[in-house]
């Protein structure tokens, strides 16, 4: 036999007991099809579903047809929907006062219709006529709703609505033109603002908070709807352009700051300053470090310029001695000539003397010229040591200018190692910090880092692996903190976070999620892993504190930490 339904239903019968013509007069499978294939939307649809559904358990064919020719019937003599008669009594009731029901439920009841309400004309139309009769019967507690569907309401009479009282407004409805002119405020001010140099997308931003102030319909606000969503499109494609903008400028920087630093590879004096313009561009870029690399350098900058001309003060008069020294020796070598020329003339005038006169005239016309050529020889040993004096004086003067040069330089740059900020550049971050948290009213907490066992890690495996560990600290920090938390090396392996607008507990969270960052991510020394920790003290910055006092105090709370056991954050 082929495996087919009607072979597997005879064999089966056969098996029961049951004899094939039983099932004849009630085709089961073909009606649970057509059940399956029944729309089940409105409550009517429903409420036949359940019906056929039972039939098909009782396997009553007779009461499956009639249940589904009965619904035909009902639903096919009924007449054209009357949607005059349905629009006018939903004006009527939009416009009328009913104790419970606000305009702003009203809109949002209406809302939830026009967003539920499929494409079928006579659903939506049910939807709407149910709404519609709970504004009647003035609740909207009755209303229910099932999958996006207002539940009908009891078919009864519509209540005549009581004497007319006045209808409580609720907070939404309340705060809704405050939210427009938020919104208005927001388009006209912030972000006209933004688009200075797009006058079209200004103008149009400005356009719209207008009509954004004037919409008060329904209408108006679809209407706006559809504009606010250009508006936007218009907006990200914007920011997209700015953004492409922004990184081939920033490219463009990094390359005129690599080609700077080949040119000036024997000015070391740039060294610091080109390092740290690198790092800023390198980095996601933030304002605060922006500003305090702009404070130091304008610093630095002005130092150098100092030095920089004593400098070349001192060059120039090197070079004026060297030119006097140059002088001297030739007006030196004059003389010697001219004496050698006069001794000459005074030999050949000792060869042709005849009597002792002549002789005597002669040499003292020599020791003349040899007293003169002595003197003057004196005068140029005396003028030589004076200017050989002066060329080391100059010469001093200029190496101690270029040391305060290469000082001035060290200057910008943060601590050499971790490239962190230093003492000096902790000392003006935490002024500027606590500048803006008394300014702001807001806290400033401060938190005081030292590793565990350091002394131990440098003894056991060299200063190559603390200087590793310390820079390994320094990454994980700045990858897990904020951007506005400022970084310093207070010395050794003992590091200042400044944290802004943080509270002591958040602060807390913060710097323990710190130590468990740092201990999922382990430190590699020639392929060997070690673990480090660091013990914390944190405290927050008071009226009275000094960067001395709030130092000390956090330090003393690091000790403690230490004390309890190390890896661990104790506030004081």
């Amino acid at each position: 036999m082929a495996p087919s339904p009607d072979n597997y239903q005879s064999i089966y019968n056969e098996i029961a007991g049951v004899s094939d013509s039983a099932g004849e007069g009630f085709a089961e499978r073909e009606f649970k099809a057509l059940l399956l294939a029944l729309p089940k939307e409105t409550p009517a649809q429903q409420r036949l579903a359940r019906q056929l559904e039972q039939s098909l358990k009782e396997k009553n064919g007779e009461d499956y047809q009639k249940t589904l020719v009965e619904f035909i019937t009902e639903h096919s003599s009924e007449s054209e929907l009357s949607w005059s008669e349905l629009l006018a009594d939903f004006l009527r009731q939009w416009e009328a006062k009913q104790s419970n029901l606000t305009p702003a439920r009203k809109r949002e009841s209406l809302e939830h219709v026009l967003a539920s309400a499929s494409k079928n004309s006579e659903i939506f139309y049910t939807r709407l006529q149910n709404l519609v009769k709970s504004w009647a019967q003035n609740s909207t507690d009755d209303t229910v709703l099932f999958d996006g569907e207002i539940a009908p309401l009891a078919e009864t009479p519509p209540a005549e609505p009581p004497a007319a009282a006045p209808a409580p407004v609720s907070r939404a409805s309340e705060l809704l033109p405050e939210l427009r002119s938020l919104f208005a405020y927001t388009l006209e001010v912030v972000v006209a603002t933004q688009l200075d140099d797009d006058p079209e997308l200004a103008g149009q931003a400005k356009t719209l908070a207008t009509a954004v102030r004037g919409a008060t319909t329904l209408k108006a606000m679809d209407s706006l709807l559809a504009d606010v969503k250009r508006f936007a499109f218009r907006l990200e494609f914007l920011a997209e352009d700015r953004a492409e903008l922004r990184a081939g400028l920033l490219k463009l920087l990094q390359l005129m700051i690599e080609n700077v630093s080949e040119l000036v590879a024997d000015d070391h004096w740039l060294n610091g300053q080109i390092e740290m313009v690198r790092e800023i561009v390198a980095r996601p870029l933030n304002q605060r470090a922006i500003r305090d690399a702009e404070s130091r350098l304008k610093e630095v900058i002005f130092k150098q310029s100092q030095l920089k001309h004593s400098l070349t003060v001192a060059r120039e008069a090197l070079k004026q001695m060297l030119a006097g020294f140059v002088d001297h020796l030739s007006e030196f070598a004059d003389s010697t000539s001219d004496y050698h020329d006069k001794i000459e003339v005074c030999v050949e005038k000792i060869s042709h003397a005849e009597d002792i006169a002549q002789l005597e005239d002669v040499l003292a016309e020599v020791i003349r010229e040899t007293r003169v050529i002595q003197i003057n020889a004196q005068r140029s040993r005396d003028d030589l040591r004076a200017s050989k004096q002066r060329v080391e004086d100059a010469e001093r003067q200029i190496n101690e200018l270029q040391g305060e040069l290469d000082k001035a330089s060290l200057l910008v740059r943060n601590d050499q190692l971790t490239g962190t900020l230093n003492r000096r550049g902790l000392e003006e971050a935490f002024d500027s910090e606590v500048g803006r948290a008394q300014r702001r009213k807001s806290t400033l907490c401060v938190a005081m880092l030292d590793i565990d066992n350091f002394k131990k890690l440098n003894d056991s495996l060299g200063h190559e692996a603390g200087d590793g560990a310390l820079i390994h600290l320094v990454t994980v920090i700045r990858e897990t903190l904020r951007p506005q938390d400022t970084l310093a090396r207070f010395g050794g392996e003992e590091f200042v976070i400044l944290l802004p607008d943080t509270q002591v507990e958040d602060a807390k969270k913060a710097i323990v999620r710190l130590q468990r960052e740092l201990t999922k991510r382990i430190f590699l020394h020639d392929n060997e892993k070690i673990l480090i920790t660091f013990s914390a003290g944190l405290t927050d910055y008071r009226h009275d504190d000094t960067q001395a006092s709030v130092t000390k105090r956090a330090d003393e709370a690091m000790y403690a930490a230490k004390k309890a056991g190390k890896n661990r954050v104790v506030t004081g």
